[in-house]
């Protein structure tokens, strides 16, 4: 018999510290992981889930955005060379001004990839960055994005069992 403490505080934080890591490691995933939970304690409300990941995977891209800002230090095989300016500065650059000029672009861009993926959450996190595009923007966009997506699929188990009986 499963505790209460076990399914209501630890299943929560561990979700939480996987979320974090999956945000940085991404060999982890955190699919395949919330699954399980969900599975394990199903009367941890989807809702909770959804937040607990959301919170937790923008927590780590945070560490993403702000290294593609320069804001954090990077160990010296990741920095980039000053004196080099190619074909990706080039696309940056173009990539920052269209971010400028259009913000609700930047915001949609950032939603699509928090929600769908695509393009990867991860690059995506560095590019805004890099795009300076504001932080509370980031956040933002970034949990809600997430939640959609890590709540919707903390809620698909229930659906689906609901659907087949």
């Amino acid at each position: 018999m499963r505790t209460p403490v076990l399914v209501w505080v630890w299943l929560p934080l561990s979700t939480f510290g996987v979320a974090v890591l999956s945000a940085l490691i991404p060999v982890i995933s955190m699919e395949v992981y919330l699954v399980g939970v969900v599975l394990h304690a199903p009367e941890l409300p989807w809702w909770l889930l959804g937040l607990v990941v959301a919170v937790g995977q923008i927590a780590g891209k945070l560490l993403y955005f702000y290294a593609g800002r320069g804001s954090l230090p990077l160990p010296r095989l990741l920095r980039r060379k000053a004196a080099v300016r190619g074909r990706w500065a080039e696309h940056l650059d173009r990539f920052r001004e269209q971010c400028q000029r259009r913000p609700a672009w930047s915001v949609v861009l950032l939603l699509v990839s928090a929600t769908a993926s695509l393009p990867p959450f991860a690059a995506t996190s560095v590019v805004a960055g890099v795009a300076n595009i504001a932080p509370t923007t980031f956040v933002v966009t970034g949990l809600v994005g997430r939640f959609a997506r890590f709540g919707a699929l903390a809620a698909a188990p229930a659906l689906y069992l609901d659907w087949m009986t």
